[in-house]
Order: C-alpha cells, then sequence, then structure tokens
C-alpha cells in the first residue's frame, strides 16, 4: 500500500474527462419562486406574441402619420386630444383627421393611430398641440411579436435560471417548471493534524479550515452539504465512512490525503468502491495532487489539504461538474483578459493559479496577485474574486502584461463609483 505513482495531465485536459462523464441527474418540477439557480431540463416557449399588441414606448400622444406631413418649425401641424389612455386601458375611440389620444407608456396604440409623439415634441395648448416634425409610420411604436412571437424558443434546455429567465417564465405564465435536481455533497476533511474549529490549538494541529469553506463553496451554490469525519486513522473506518457517504450523496469530496505515515488509502478506498479513476495528479500548482474519480454515477474529488489548493480544485473541478450533472449546456470556468498591475517574478513549471483581486474600468480590466500566495495560504482567499491563470513552462510575468483571470466571485462591489 506505497504511495501511488502520479503521473500529472494538463488542466484543460483534466477538467475535460471531468465534464465528459454521462453522470446525471433527474428531472425535478419546482414552482418558480423557488427555480432560482437551476437548470432548465426544457425549452421554454413563448405562449403569445410579445408585445401583444402594437403600444407605446413612451408617454405622449397617439396620431395619425399621415397627418404628420410636410410639419417643420415654420409650418407647424395642430391636433386635437379625444381621449385619455394608460397602460392597461385601451381607446374606444378611432382617430379621425388630426386628431390624437392621450397615451401612457405601455398602452395599446388605439384604432387608427400608427405614430406617438413624445410631449417633449409638441406644444399644447388646452385640448390641442402642435408639432413642428413629420413622421413616419410606425415611428415610436412597439410592434405586435417584434420581440417574440407564439411559439419562439424563449429559453433552452441547459440554461441556468437567472432573474432574467424568473421574469420570462413570469410573462408567459409558467407557475412550475421543469429542472434538473441539485447534486447534493459530502464533505470528508481528513488528516490526524486538524481540530474542529471550537477546538483548543494543540502544538502540532491546525483547525479544519477546508470543510467550512468547501461547505460555503457548495452553499453559495445552492448545494446541500454534509460533514463527515473519519473517526479512526485506518482503512477499514476509512472505507466505511466514504461508503456511507455515498449512500447519501452525489458528490464525495476527501479533502487531505486518507493516509497515516507513509500510505496513502485513496487508492486502496476507491478500489473498495469500484471507482475509476480519472487523473490523480494535474500540472499545476497548487493543487498538483488532485484526485478525481467516479464511481456508481457519482463523483469523488480527493483535494489538496492546503486551503489554497483546495479552494482552487472547488473551482477548477468540482464546479463544472455539478453543472455538467445538471445538465447545464456550459460549464467551463470564465476566463477573462486583464493586465497585471504587479510583477509575479516566481517560474511557472505547471500552469500556476494566484489567488488575486480583479478591477474593473472604463478603461479595462487589471488584476492583482491577493497577498501571500502559497498553496497552504488561508488570508489570500478572503481577499480575492479571482485567480490569475499563468502558463506552464514560463518564468514570470512583469507589471503591464496581459493574462487570464478566472473570475471566482459575483458579488463583487468597489469602495468608490466609477460610473
Amino acid at each position: 500500500m506505497a504511495v501511488e505513482k502520479r503521473n500529472p495531465i494538463p488542466v484543460k485536459e483534466a477538467i475535460h474527462r471531468v465534464v465528459q462523464q454521462e453522470i446525471y441527474l433527474n428531472q425535478i418540477e419546482v414552482n418558480l419562486d423557488e427555480s432560482l439557480g437551476y437548470i432548465l431540463a426544457e425549452d421554454i416557449v413563448a405562449t403569445y406574441d410579445i408585445p401583444r399588441f402594437n403600444k407605446s414606448p413612451y408617454d405622449g400622444f397617439a396620431i395619425r402619420s399621415e397627418d404628420s406631413a410636410g410639419a417643420y418649425s415654420e409650418n407647424r401641424k395642430q391636433f386635437k386630444v379625444i381621449d385619455h389612455i394608460g397602460a392597461g386601458s385601451v381607446s374606444s375611440k378611432t382617430l379621425g383627421q388630426n386628431e390624437a389620444v392621450r397615451i401612457m407608456t405601455g398602452a395599446q396604440i388605439p384604432e387608427g393611430a400608427d405614430a406617438v409623439v413624445m410631449f417633449e415634441q409638441t406644444v399644447e395648448d388646452g385640448d390641442t398641440f402642435t408639432i413642428r416634425k413629420s413622421f413616419e409610420a410606425n415611428e415610436n411604436v412597439s410592434l405586435k411579436g417584434e420581440e417574440t412571437t407564439t411559439g419562439d424558443i424563449v429559453l433552452k434546455k441547459g440554461q441556468v435560471i437567472n432573474p432574467g429567465a424568473i421574469a420570462v417564465l413570469a410573462t408567459y405564465g409558467y407557475t412550475k417548471v421543469q429542472v434538473t435536481r441539485r447534486p447534493s455533497i459530502a464533505v470528508i476533511a481528513t488528516g490526524s493534524e486538524l481540530l474542529d474549529v471550537n477546538d483548543d490549538l494543540q502544538p502540532g494541529k491546525i483547525r479544519n479550515s477546508n470543510g467550512p469553506m468547501i461547505k460555503a463553496l457548495s452553499e453559495k451554490i445552492g448545494l446541500n452539504v454534509e460533514a463527515y469525519k473519519i473517526q479512526q486513522d485506518d482503512l477499514e473506518s476509512s472505507i466505511a465512512v466514504v461508503k456511507d457517504a455515498m449512500s447519501k450523496h452525489d458528490i464525495v469530496i476527501t479533502t487531505g490525503g486518507v493516509s497515516v505515515g507513509d500510505f496513502d488509502y485513496l487508492p486502496e478506498i476507491y478500489k473498495a468502491v469500484n471507482a475509476k479513476v480519472l487523473f490523480n495528479k494535474v500540472a499545476m500548482r497548487p493543487g498538483s495532487v488532485t484526485t478525481v474519480a467516479v464511481a456508481n454515477g457519482q463523483y469523488l474529488f480527493g483535494l489538496s489539504g492546503n486551503p489554497s489548493a483546495c479552494f482552487t480544485g472547488f473551482e477548477l473541478f468540482v464546479k463544472p461538474a455539478v453543472q455538467h450533472m445538471m445538465g447545464a449546456t456550459a460549464y467551463y470556468p470564465q476566463v477573462v483578459k486583464a493586465t497585471l498591475m504587479e510583477d509575479f517574478t516566481k517560474a511557472n513549471p505547471f500552469t500556476r493559479f494566484i489567488r488575486a483581486t480583479a478591477n474593473f474600468s472604463q478603461s479595462g480590466a487589471t488584476v492583482v496577485p491577493s497577498g501571500f500566495n502559497k498553496s497552504g495560504a488561508v488570508v489570500a482567499i478572503a481577499h480575492s474574486n479571482a485567480m490569475i491563470m499563468l502558463p506552464g513552462g514560463t518564468r514570470g510575468f512583469k507589471a503591464g502584461h496581459t493574462v487570464n483571470v478566472i473570475l471566482t466571485e459575483s458579488n463583487v462591489f468597489e469602495t468608490e463609483m466609477t460610473l
């Protein structure tokens, strides 16, 4: 039971292996007000045209465009207001020559009208007004069906339900929606050096930060998490805990080596549960010893015990696996370009991921490493919203270089207004 030989594979290949597994979760039906963050399991079809009728996009007056012909500053055209309607109301009047209806935003264009004059384009006088420009047919009119027509696919299967999708579903009267169930996660933080958060520190011991961090990362994307403990440092106990976790959860994450001295139990545990190891080393820093296996339609992640490496492994491999299991069409980490604002001179034999702070402004995106950046670093994670991704085989980067950045936080706010 010696330590298993590990052959590193590229990061891109590792992620590809994770999301190419035929592992999917079943569909469920949820209420609209509970659907945020789920992945659609069906196409959503428009049940009617939008707009449902020709409507006004502005507050103003509905007119017949032909009556405005020839209007200019020295030849103003006059209209008589014969009705007044707001959104949700329909005028019973049909416009005749040089007649108009006062109309509010969203209201249906009355019979006979084919243009809207905004209030600021008029000079009012009692129940009349004048204009000094001509209008084309359908000018300032939102036409029936110009956004969608009945039968159009407005949301696609595999799309995440965000607030905008909620608005679309509500618009078309979808009170319930078919989605893919979210996976549940078991977290097993291992290591004889670990203490619980509420334990007093002891010589040679550290508090378990990875377990709570993984729980928070999982809950942030809407997943339920259960924490497990390996009570005894022996193979049989370790196998029993992993099997118990697998019987109740879709994903099992171990963080830290399941090992004693020179012996690593993880390969034996994977053999015991008939798991297929996708890879056991990745050409990256930190987190090169990350392992991913699959068994019985479940993912088994062996993440590093170092906090920054554990964080990196979750972002690169667990998140895409979750999206893939839920049938999402998009599951790879989002990468943007940014200008490096500090030198990072450390050589990169493997692809290196650096906790960082990214900023976005009108002049473009910039990024700077977030403090102490060794694999065991904890504090830098709390001050980062991104990871700089430096390719392997490079001798460091200077300030001003353009680098690839993976965004890890969506709820990022600035300390000053830059609009």
